[in-house]
C-alpha cells in the first residue's frame, strides 16, 4: 500500500474525531442546558396549581393529540405579566445588578494589583502565589461565609481589633448590610477575577514595554497605554466570570445580608420553597437567565468582529 493510500484512508478517522471534538461540547449544552431551560420554560408558560406538580397544564402523551392541543392552550404568559406589574421583581432585579456591578468594580480594583504583582514576581514564586489565590476553594464555600458570619459579628474578630486600634468608639453594624454582601461577595469571587488576569498578563510581551521606555514614555503612561489595553481579553473574562454568578447569589446575601439586600436568588427561593408558586419563580429564572446570556452573546458577537478584522 502507497504512502497516498494510507493518508486518504486516515484522512476520514481524522474528519470523525474533528468532528466528534466539536459536537461534544454541544451535546453537553444541550443536555444540561438547553433542555433543562426549555422546562423551566414551560412551567413559567403554566397556572399554579394543587396538585403533583403545583402547575397546569401537565404535558401527557398518552392523551393524544387532544391533550397536545389542551397543553398548548392552557400555556399563557400571566407570569410575565406579573413580573412587570409588580415592583417586588424589577426592584429585586435591579438590586441584583447593581450589588453584582459594584462587587464586579471591587474585584477589579483589588484583583488587578494582586494579578500584576504576581506576574512581576520570580518564576518560581508565581506557582506558589496561584496556589495561594486558589487555596480557599479547598474549603467549603457555605464554611468559609460561616465563617464570615463569625467574623462580622457584633462582638466578632473584625470589631474587635478595630476597638483595639482606636479606630471606632463603638463596634460598627457589618451583619445584614449591604456591606457585608460586598465583603462576601468579594471575598468568594477573587480567585475568578485573579486567575483571568494573571494568564493575561503573565504573556503579556516585555518588549512592548522596553520599548515604550525608550521612546521616552513614563513607567505610569505606558501602562495605561500597553499593559492595560493588552490585559483587556483578561479584564472581560474576569468580569464576567463574577458578575454572572453575583446576579443570582443566594446564600451570601441571605446569611450576611437582610432583608433590605432581597437579591433575585433569594426571591427565586421564596417563591419555589415558601409560596410553592413554581409557575413565577420559573418566569424570574427565565429572565435572569436572558440577562445573564446576554452580555456573553454581546462579549462573543464582538470577539469573532475582532478576529474577522484581523
Amino acid at each position: 500500500m502507497t504512502s497516498d493510500a494510507r493518508m486518504t484512508m486516515q484522512k476520514p478517522k481524522r474528519s470523525f474525531v474533528a468532528k466528534l471534538v466539536v459536537r461534544i461540547p454541544y451535546a453537553w449544552l444541550i443536555a444540561f442546558f438547553l433542555a433543562p431551560f426549555l422546562i423551566v420554560l414551560k412551567i413559567s408558560l403554566s397556572q399554579t396549581a394543587i396538585a403533583q406538580p403545583p402547575y397546569t397544564p401537565a404535558f401527557d402523551l398518552a392523551a393524544g393529540w387532544h391533550g397536545i392541543a389542551r397543553f398548548f392552550a392552557g400555556l399563557s404568559l400571566d407570569n410575565y405579566a406579573l413580573l412587570g406589574s409588580d415592583p417586588l421583581y424589577s426592584l429585586s432585579y435591579v438590586k441584583s445588578v447593581g450589588i453584582a456591578a459594584l462587587s464586579t468594580a471591587l474585584l477589579l480594583i483589588i484583583g488587578y494589583p494582586i494579578a500584576y504583582a504576581m506576574t512581576r514576581a520570580p518564576r518560581k514564586a508565581q506557582a506558589v502565589l496561584v496556589l495561594l489565590v486558589i487555596l480557599p476553594f479547598w474549603t467549603s464555600f457555605l464554611i468559609r461565609i460561616y465563617a464570615w458570619m463569625n467574623i462580622l459579628q457584633h462582638d466578632g474578630p473584625l470589631n474587635r481589633l478595630l476597638l483595639a486600634l482606636d479606630l471606632v468608639r463603638e463596634p460598627p453594624v457589618w451583619l445584614s448590610t449591604n456591606t457585608a454582601v460586598y465583603i462576601g461577595i468579594v471575598y468568594s469571587y477573587l480567585p475568578f477575577m485573579v486567575l483571568p488576569l494573571y494568564a493575561t498578563l503573565e504573556k503579556l510581551d516585555q518588549s512592548l514595554l522596553e520599548a515604550a521606555a525608550d521612546l521616552g514614555c513614563p513607567r505610569w503612561k505606558a501602562f495605561w497605554l500597553v499593559t492595560v489595553p493588552l490585559s483587556a481579553p483578561g479584564i472581560v473574562a474576569g468580569a464576567l466570570l463574577c458578575f454572572i454568578p453575583a446576579v443570582g447569589e443566594f446564600v451570601i446575601p441571605d446569611l450576611l445580608g437582610g432583608s433590605r439586600t432581597a437579591m433575585i436568588g433569594q426571591t427565586i427561593w421564596t417563591e419555589f420553597f415558601a409560596n410553592k408558586d413554581w409557575p413565577t419563580a420559573s418566569a424570574v429564572a427565565v429572565v435572569l437567565v436572558c440577562l445573564l446570556v446576554t452580555p456573553i452573546v454581546i462579549f462573543q458577537h464582538q470577539t469573532m468582529r475582532g478576529v474577522e478584522r484581523d
